[in-house]
């Protein structure tokens, strides 16, 4: 099929009818991961096949987005209102709710590479369709199962007069996607495939390579009525347990730096820490001494990181721009600006140039063999690009004009380079942007923070395909001298005692999520001279006798091999893996175990000789327990530190207090139902308290009106009297 004009469409069915006009009955669908799903689009689709057996629906995508629906009488008292306030009228996929139903249409299939974490763990459907693909070969296999059609939500913007495009949160893999397409499309004319765009109003209209003609189009639906809400992923609070990681986490962070943090309550600790390192340098300082951090790994933190303010800034590289990175921006941390130009780059990491130039800069330039003595038509375009030399100069013969002023371009003449410097020199350089992402989702807030920043704001924030963020390959000098000490942080399941990482998967093969990028930022962590691979790992799972450790001795399913092992974080410390022996990466990662499984583990190592018989834990590693960490919190949060939100929340005051009383009240169940059920037993004797009254209000349980209401208000009266709230 070769390429026609741009088709618009404002009826979202005429846009299916001439969708299966160019492709035929058998659609194969790609959509991006997450946010930038066209949902109108999906589901007319899809209900068009529904109701005729002749069409055929593959879909391709990862992590499908459904409003929570709670499972528990509570749970949905909680949520519903809830639900209400933040969703709106968020169109629904049909899909989900027959994969929900289990009444999925023999014509259709739905194909994830990446799952929205734990959600289908028990969908068999899903589980049998999963497509086990790194983020950077989604696009690879999509294709390989003849996609034809490319779909996404868009949005708009008149630029220079002219109406242009941005894909807005995901060019991740939609603009490789595209260009495969062309590609495919030149070598043969009868080639398939179409390429789609739902404009939608709200989509924040994002820059760098996100932005494209209404050409990269085959067709475009804009109808202002398809335009409801964007999908919110409200903040989920951040414990102890995830501070103290997020703190460890911080301090291997040097000023001048790259980072990519991944999403969750650990991404939100990660970035908290950075805020509080650089805003609250003083506390933050007296935090690391207070809780033996300085003591413990002041080597390691030499080495790698640094616990002082950001003066140079940190580069954004991260295949997500997580809505905390938001939040750094504005802060002026994430501000370190890099440049499309190896020569202009490396000069800038050698300290020779920089954003605010001086009269040396030609000299310096020329000296360096960036542009030749002799300044030629190419020099002076990747000056004028970059605001070495003003935009409004033109250049012929080997000469620069200025109105009708001629300038010599021999800058090894010195009447020459001065008239050029005080007549034609910028006075900073252009183009530099301080982060590279391929998609992002939060917030109602954080879409809000997107479109309220300026066009030069905005401007620094370069969306990207993940080929090109997730990897060094293809550009790989300038990769490699933009991102310099790179720190790629993600967080894991699991590690075995040898270092194997455990991210997406259980053993017996059911899949949580699935790996994403995570290879990817790992392998490019040991390819860069510099950077280095955070894992962060919660030690351990459950709550008293059913508590497990997260670090074991093997586990059956494995995300990032052993030989990959670099850095892992537990909220009890940093274990060093890289070039180590098996008996020093043991002793590493016994150390950061939690103390309740420290021996057993230990007399493993020893059993299968991975360890001398000798060793011993050291004492100072011995104290691994919860309670040891919530102690070190505690005072801090009293001061003010270590908020459970620390960026905000869509929860109101009453449904956070509702919230963590209701998440305690599951922990005391999983410890004893009975001597729960003896505590709840104990309310029905006492008089429900006024202090509770605006939190029964929230769950309607004010004023009960069945026994089966009278039970649950005095499940929530005691849920909020055991965590204190009331």
């Amino acid at each position: 099929m070769t390429k026609t004009n741009t088709l618009y469409y404002q009826d979202i069915e005429k846009c299916v009818d001439e969708i299966i006009e160019k492709v035929g009955k058998k659609i194969v669908m790609a959509i991006p991961l997450a946010l930038a799903k066209p949902n109108r689009l999906v589901n007319a689709i899809y209900n068009r096949i529904k109701n005729d057996d002749t069409l055929y629906l593959k879909l391709f995508s990862g992590v499908s987005l459904e409003k929570p629906d709670g499972k528990s009488e509570l749970e949905k008292r909680f949520l519903e209102p809830f639900v209400e306030r933040v969703w709106e009228d968020f169109e629904e996929f049909e899909y989900i709710k027959d994969l929900r139903r289990n009444t999925i249409p023999k014509n259709f299939k739905y194909v994830e590479f990446y799952n929205k974490t734990a959600a289908f763990l028990h969908c068999p459907y899903v589980q049998m369709n999963y497509m086990g693909s790194n983020y950077t070969h989604a696009v690879r296999d999509a294709f390989i199962n003849e996609c034809n059609v490319l779909a996404q939500l868009i949005s708009k913007k008149d630029m220079n007069g002219e109406t242009m495009y941005s894909m807005a949160s995901n060019p991740d893999t939609h603009l490789e996607a595209a260009e495969l397409v062309q590609k495919k499309r030149a070598q043969d004319e009868n080639f398939k495939c179409v390429i789609v765009g739902q404009v939608h109003s709200k989509m924040p209209f994002m820059y760098g390579k996100a932005v494209v003609k209404p050409s990269h189009y085959d067709i475009i639906v804009e109808n202002p009525e398809y335009d409801k809400k964007i999908f919110c992923a409200p903040k989920t609070s951040v414990s102890p347990v995830d501070w103290m990681i997020g703190i460890y986490a911080s301090t291997l962070i040097k000023d001048g730096g790259t980072i990519q943090v991944g999403i969750g309550s650990l991404g939100d600790a990660v970035s908290a820490s950075i805020m509080m390192r650089h805003k609250n340098n003083k506390e933050y300082k007296n935090f690391l001494k207070e809780a033996d951090i300085e003591t413990k790994y002041n080597e390691i933190i030499k080495e790698v990181g640094e616990t002082g303010t950001f003066e140079e800034g940190l580069l954004c590289s991260s295949e997500m721009f997580i809505d905390s990175f938001l939040d750094l921006f504005k802060a002026g941390i994430i501000k370190k600006k890099v440049y499309e130009h190896l020569g202009l780059q490396t000069l800038i990491n050698e300290k020779k140039i920089a954003e605010k130039f001086d009269n040396n800069i030609l000299t310096v330039l020329s000296e360096n063999k960036v542009i030749h003595t002799k300044i030629r038509e190419k020099d002076f375009l990747v000056l004028q690009e970059f605001g070495i030399l003003k935009s409004s100069l033109t250049y012929k013969d080997g000469k620069i004009y200025k109105d009708s002023k001629e300038y010599d371009t021999n800058l090894s003449d010195a009447n020459s380079l001065e008239l050029i410097i005080k007549e034609c020199l910028g006075d900073s350089l252009k183009k530099g942007v301080v982060a590279y992402a391929s998609f992002f989702i939060g917030q109602d807030s954080f879409y809000e923070g997107l479109r309220n920043l300026t066009e030069e704001e905005r401007n620094l924030i370069d969306m990207r395909g993940v080929d090109y963020v997730n990897q060094i390959y293809g550009d790989e000098e300038l990769k490699r001298a933009q991102r310099k000490y790179g720190r790629f942080i993600n967080a894991a399941l699991k590690s075995n005692i040898m270092g194997a990482i455990t991210a997406d998967a259980l053993e017996d093969h059911r899949i949580i999520s699935g790996p994403g990028g995570q290879y990817n930022f790992v392998s490019m962590a040991h390819a860069l001279e510099d950077g280095r691979a955070i894992t962060m790992i919660k030690s351990s799972r459950g709550v008293g006798k059913k508590a497990k450790s997260n670090i074991v001795w093997q586990y059956g399913h494995t995300t990032i091999p052993r030989h990959l092992r670099d850095i892992i974080i537990t909220e009890y410390g940093i274990a060093d893996l890289r070039g180590k022996q098996d008996k020093d990466v043991i002793a590493e990662l016994l150390n950061i175990t939690d103390s309740r499984f420290q021996e057993e583990l230990l007399q493993k190592c020893k059993k299968f000789k991975k360890i001398p018989q000798d060793y011993k834990i050291p004492e100072q590693f011995k104290n691994n327990f919860p309670e040891v960490i919530n102690k070190k919190i505690e005072t801090f949060r009293k001061a003010g530190f270590f908020s459970p939100f620390p960026f905000g929340s869509d929860l109101t005051e009453e449904e956070k207090a509702i919230g963590k009383s209701l998440k305690n009240l599951k922990v005391k169940a999983s410890e004893s139902v009975i001597k729960l059920i003896a505590n709840i037993l104990k309310e029905f004797c006492t008089k429900t308290p006024n202090s509770s009254k605006q939190y029964l209000e929230r769950m309607k349980l004010s004023s009960p009106q069945s026994v089966k209401e009278k039970i649950l208000q005095k499940v929530v009266v005691y849920a909020l009297k055991d965590s204190g709230v009331i």
